[in-house]
């Protein structure tokens, strides 16, 4: 299936960015920039969620309407795309008449279908959460999440997700991938196997929401839960409810459509999601994954603490491209991870500076004294051990894909793949320490030659694989070799599509600093 559709949550709008928000996003943008260099249709969307109680108590605190309040905090998560450099296609925000128009069709097609029903609601909710709780899943009288909850009781409109319980796990029994890691899977499964019970879907004790369709001449005002509202943004952007929109037909109808989520929404993603979708008798997502929560230095993030860091001050003090680095490098995906600033500048000084870019200013320092400036020619040169083992470890081939390259990617597998670049950046260092080109020349310089060939060669394949990561670094190496735009796919990663001798090269130019405290 050529075409891809990948979502980060849309971001709720009570609070400003921060690490959590930044590491989903460049995950999601990873991603969808890997399948378009593979030769993918991609289509990637955020957005922000704007309405519900949480929302409007935020308004009311702040001294400033709903609205006024939502563009403002919305505003601020457009702006982290553009300072992680994530490549989305589109940006949803709930607010939009294109997602209330989508939300009220999602709902009329499942109240047609008779999955909808009035009745009244009596129960515990939180605000925080935004979510409904059994009495069983209290701990200490709050939710499992630690949110405060408050007994609310009100005319409801209910969706029967009762009657989805043998129908979901039939689901998730017939596609094994569709919640993802393992140990989520797990918790949803025995979740569902536990018993659902109808789910409320509305509330009438605020106003700050989409209004439930079809409520001409009644008394009290529904407002869609907002859950239901969010989850309708991946339909919202592609068209729905017009079926003939080519964005659904080619994202929704016929594509790998997958749902990146934090750990803690992973409910909403693979029960009711999906039981809605059923209900209106549309398909379902391929998969959901939902990876885990950040730590800072040890501490759990929270308002109270503080301790909350900003993406902008990552990115200025330490580098766009080394913070995105070190978000999908520290910890294997799916995992909860620590930030710890002596961490993260141990990870960059040893893997982007020392190595990789160490060995990209060695060979082309190299190449601009040595070769006047030009690709060097290995023609003419037979190739000892080291030079195969070398180039065998570089060249993406049928017997040598570094190392299942998709399935890494799909599986969410970031820390796996950039442990496997590091590794050849490493082996091409010892490379030039083993056949030494500096000595090369006074034996032969058609040996330095074809030494710093190779290199070139292992520096354009490393180049070429960490594009997902680190797009920017990435594009200025592909520079500095002189490599065509169209040709820095990862369908030229094999020896088939090597440098041509004698083309000329730019300066060479340091792409990774040291990073030194200041002071120091």
């Amino acid at each position: 299936m050529n075409n891809f559709y990948i979502t980060t949550p849309i971001y709720y709008v009570n609070d400003q960015p921060h690490i959590g928000h930044a590491y989903t996003s460049v995950a999601c943008d990873v991603l969808a920039r890997f399948k378009r260099l593979s030769g993918n249709n991609v289509k990637f969307l955020t957005g922000t969620d704007e309405h519900g109680q949480k929302v409007e108590k935020s308004a009311d605190a702040a001294g400033v309407a709903p609205q006024t309040f939502v563009d403002g905090v919305s505003q601020s998560f457009r702006n982290l795309t553009a300072l992680m450099n994530i490549s989305n296609d589109d940006f949803i925000r709930t607010t939009e008449p294109r997602h209330i128009k989508s939300a009220q069709a999602l709902w009329k097609k499942m109240q047609d279908n008779g999955h909808i029903y009035l009745g009244a609601y009596s129960g515990w909710y939180s605000v925080r959460d935004e979510a409904y709780y059994q009495e069983s899943e209290l701990v200490n009288g709050l939710a499992p999440t630690g949110a405060a909850v408050e007994w609310v009781e009100e005319p409801s409109y209910f969706f029967n997700l009762s009657k989805w319980q043998d129908k979901l796990l039939e689901f998730y029994e017939q596609n094994q991938n569709f919640i993802a890691p393992e140990s989520r899977r797990n918790e949803i499964i025995s979740f569902v196997k536990g018993g659902l019970k109808d789910l409320s879907i509305s509330r009438t004790t605020f106003s700050w929401g989409i209004p439930v369709p079809g409520q001409e001449g009644q008394k009290d005002k529904h407002i869609m839960y907002v859950w239901l509202d969010a989850l309708a943004n991946y339909l919202s952007a592609l068209g729905y409810p017009d079926k003939n929109s080519q964005d659904y037909i080619d994202f929704w109808q016929n594509s790998y459509s997958m749902h990146m989520v934090g750990k803690d929404i992973i409910r909403f993603h693979t029960v009711y999601w999906p039981a809605f979708l059923m209900a209106a008798e549309l398909p379902l997502p391929k998969r959901i994954f939902a990876h885990g929560w950040w730590t800072i230095e040890g501490e759990k993030m929270s308002k109270s603490l503080g301790n909350a860091i900003a993406p902008a001050s990552l990115v200025e003090e330490f580098g766009l491209d080394q913070t995105r680095w070190f978000l999908m490098r520290e910890v294997p995906f799916g995992n909860d991870g620590n930030f710890s600033r002596d961490r993260m500048i141990a990870v960059i000084n040893s893997e982007l500076a020392n190595n990789i870019g160490n060995l990209v200013q060695r060979t082309l320092s190299m190449v601009a004294k040595n070769c006047g400036g030009k690709v060097p020619d290995a023609n003419g040169v037979d190739k000892d051990e080291i030079d195969m083992s070398f180039l065998y470890k570089i060249y993406v081939t049928e017997d040598n894909t570094p190392k299942d390259i998709d399935k890494k990617y799909m599986g969410c597998k970031f820390n796996d793949i950039m442990a496997d670049i590091v590794a050849i950046s490493s082996e091409a260092n010892n490379y030039i320490d083993n056949k030494a080109p500096w000595k090369q020349k006074k034996i032969d310089e058609r040996l330095m030659n074809a030494t710093l060939y190779h290199l070139l060669e292992g520096i354009r394949c490393i180049a070429i694989m960490i594009q997902p990561f680190i797009p920017a670094s990435s594009s200025k190496i592909l520079n500095l070799l002189s490599i065509p735009i169209d040709k820095r796919g990862f369908g030229y990663l094999s020896s088939d599509h090597a440098l041509l001798p004698g083309t000329a090269l730019p300066p060479p130019e340091p792409v990774f600093p040291r990073f030194a405290e200041k002071g120091v």
